[in-house]
């Protein structure tokens, strides 16, 4: 089974972040949306609503039933911090020890990659599914991680530009 590991913040869960889970939906066997309760490279504010986006995401799922095999994982709330991601997916490795998983991010972490702990296991091991993001070369940053290791696996997605981020809806609630 193709299994695609959807993760982030998710504060909150937008029209951009449905739009790849549909295609995710479509191309792969199960889809995991993964929240994450503190990203390490991120500020700790996020902790302290990190069970409100939790909720947040199920319902967002259960209104949308057209997503049947997107699963909602709190994995990480189960983790000891800090949740680096590759100790994510090599938990749900664990889980999924036949299965290939493969890790979906915009092409904003792509270009930020190799701050990520052990970035290179993830590219190696499972790979990335990068979707396009407004003002970020999806591309140029394919090639330069490719330079470093051409074996690391780094697909890019098709699909169209949804010009939305959740910075920008938080500080329209004015949130931040």
């Amino acid at each position: 089974m193709r299994i695609a590991v959807y993760s982030g913040s998710f504060d909150p869960l937008h029209e951009g972040h449905l739009a790849i889970l549909k295609i995710l939906n479509e191309q792969f066997d199960k889809v995991l949306l993964m929240v994450s309760p503190q990203n390490p490279l991120k500020n700790s504010e996020k902790a302290l609503n990190s069970l409100e986006r939790l909720s947040a995401a199920e319902k967002s799922l259960k209104e949308h039933p057209e997503l049947a095999k997107v699963e909602l994982s709190d994995i990480e709330f189960k983790m000891s911090a800090p949740n680096y991601t590759y100790r994510s997916l090599k938990a749900l490795q664990e889980q999924y020890p036949q299965d290939e998983i493969c890790l979906a991010i915009g092409a904003d972490n792509l270009a930020c990659f190799d701050k990520w702990k052990n970035y290179s296991e993830i590219l190696l091991k499972y790979g990335v599914l990068v979707f396009p993001r407004k003002g970020y070369d999806s591309q140029a940053e394919q090639r330069r991680l490719k330079a470093e290791n051409e074996r690391y696996k780094i697909e890019l997605a098709e699909m169209e530009l949804v010009n939305i981020s959740s910075t920008e809806i938080r500080k329209r609630m004015g949130r931040e």
